[in-house]
């Protein structure tokens, strides 16, 4: 087995420089996930020591709990798309080590290759419609609010 050469491993280099990319502008997604995830914990425990500290309207207590259950389901949403970014991230590191392999050993493993990238970019697509959706679920929760708003301002 001959060592490959510097020359040889340039075209290799180049074709990992993609890849690369792709791992920090997900890692850039990954910190806003996560960014919102430890807001929405923050909130939901807010929102539960509200209720536990005895809030009697009938019309607020039943917002907390709408509150909480969108809070619980956004935070099923977020944690799905968490995992479907961090597999993104995982399937392209071994896209990039399956391309210095594939070099060094040179052997011809391309669909295995084209497979992780594929698992990557569905994976992403995942993440996304995952975070949409938590996306249009805090709307929800929000409108909650500005409806509760709306009937105080009325009984005023």
């Amino acid at each position: 087995m001959s060592l490959i050469t510097l020359t040889e491993l340039v075209p290799t280099l180049q074709l990992a420089v993609g890849p690369v990319i792709l791992i920090s502008g997900v890692g850039l997604l990954l910190l806003t996930l996560t960014n919102r995830f430890g807001r929405m914990l923050d909130r939901s425990r807010t929102l539960v020591r509200e209720m536990t500290e005895g809030v009697r309207v009938p019309a607020a207590v039943a917002n907390l709990r709408a509150q909480v259950a969108i809070l619980q389901r956004r935070a099923r949403l977020l944690r799905l798309a968490i995992a479907l970014v961090t597999t993104t991230v995982l399937c392209v590191g071994v896209l990039i080590l399956g391309l210095f392999i594939a070099a060094l050993l040179r052997v011809e493993i391309a669909a295995l290759l084209v497979a992780f990238f594929c698992g990557a970019i569905l994976a992403l697509i995942g993440a996304m419609v995952a975070f949409l959706a938590e996306i249009n679920l805090s709307l929800k929760a929000a409108q909650l609010d500005w409806e509760m708003v709306a009937r105080q301002d009325r009984s005023d």
